[in-house]
């Protein structure tokens, strides 16, 4: 199996810092203070900053949690610390990638199957399930963020048509995901039209036979499974309870950030804003969206929902620190330290073997 490990390139380098030239752009353009800026994030309370850093950090647990259980029910036994080293794993892959919306699932597939072998299509169902569910909490805050404006105050109709088209786009792609889940003829036409096309590009120079096997018996693994959790209420709804635990300490990291600010703000606020920044992360359409898009968008819904321009940069900034930065920093060393792990046991395997 080819591994994912991550190589650092100039392109994995360029487009964090296009992201970032970009946000500073357009702080410059809207001409934000960025004296007032520092001066402010120098008067964050450290004690509270520090709890936002932990929240994040009990957040990624519990998303790892909710996940464990559904591999867990599908007879793939893993540890809860591996569980949530894997997710960490992802998460880096996730932020150095630009599919936002795929690649870290798509490491989580290759770490389990690299050490259970035959397992793919019951990860991949575990993903899709999980995937399932967290675009269904998405959807549903978005649409409670709408009421919870409507009634506190009047909003302009920008915020409530971006809100309504996240929590449209959502939908369908919700509704998508299901149907390729209930029809199984479906997943193995796109499966073969892939790899039809990957021959074609090779000019037939790839015979992927094997490929197209290993794909049906996955896509059948991956049916089965789905419907293993149709029939599991129990199941789906615990690892729904730990995900809807998982949202609402995401909320609590960016309310913890203002709070940090001593800046009082309204839960709508934080709700929408969370909802919409989330709603395109959920899409699966590989959009790349880590840096630089994130922070413009937060800044600007913040400042539409009556936040001071200063103050949104700086909530931004400071968040961003925390659910991008020091992700990415935790995230680094997990990726490390498991490749490293990983060609150790490999190593004395094989001094084994030769022994």
């Amino acid at each position: 199996m080819v591994s994912v490990k991550p190589k650092i390139t100039r392109r994995t380098i360029i487009l964090p810092v296009i992201g970032l030239i970009a946000f500073f752009v357009y702080i410059y353009l809207f001409q934000v203070d960025i004296l007032e800026i520092i001066t402010m994030a120098q008067r964050t309370d450290p004690v509270i900053y520090f709890l936002a850093a932990v929240f994040n950090i009990i957040e990624v647990f519990f998303y790892a949690l909710s996940w464990r259980m559904l591999l867990d029910f599908l007879a793939v036994k893993i540890s809860i610390l591996k569980s949530y080293l894997y997710v960490w794993y992802g998460i880096f892959m996730d932020i150095i990638i630009p599919a936002e919306s795929i690649s870290g699932e798509i490491s989580r597939v290759y770490l389990i199957t690299r050490e259970q072998s035959g397992t793919g299509g019951k990860v991949v169902a575990s993903l899709v399930a999980h995937r399932l569910m967290g675009m269904s909490v998405n959807v549903a805050s978005l649409i409670l963020g709408i009421g919870i404006l409507l009634m506190e105050r009047e909003v302009g109709g920008l915020i409530l048509n971006l809100a309504l088209f996240c929590a449209v786009a959502i939908a369908l792609c919700l509704l998508l995901l299901i149907l390729l889940c209930l029809k199984e003829k479906w997943t193995l036409k796109i499966v073969n039209a892939l790899i039809r096309l990957i021959e074609l590009v090779s000019r037939e120079r790839w015979k992927l036979t094997k490929v197209r096997e290993d794909a049906r018996k996955t896509a059948t693994m991956f049916h089965d499974s789905m419907k293993e959790f149709s029939r599991a209420p129990k199941t789906l709804s615990t690892s729904l309870f730990f995900l809807i635990i998982t949202w609402i300490l995401n909320l609590n990291i960016a309310y913890l950030v203002f709070l940090a600010l001593r800046f009082p703000v309204q839960w709508s606020t934080i709700l929408i804003t969370s909802s919409i920044v989330l709603a395109v992360k959920s899409i699966p359409i590989g959009v790349p969206f880590e840096v630089g898009l994130p922070e413009i968008t937060m800044t600007t819904l913040y400042t539409l929902l009556g936040v001071p321009l200063e103050i949104s940069a700086t909530v931004t900034i400071l968040n961003r620190i925390i659910t991008l930065w020091l992700r990415f920093f935790i995230g680094f060393v997990t990726q490390q330290w498991l490749e490293i792990k990983t060609i150790t046991a490999s190593a004395n395997t094989k001094n084994t073997e030769k022994a």
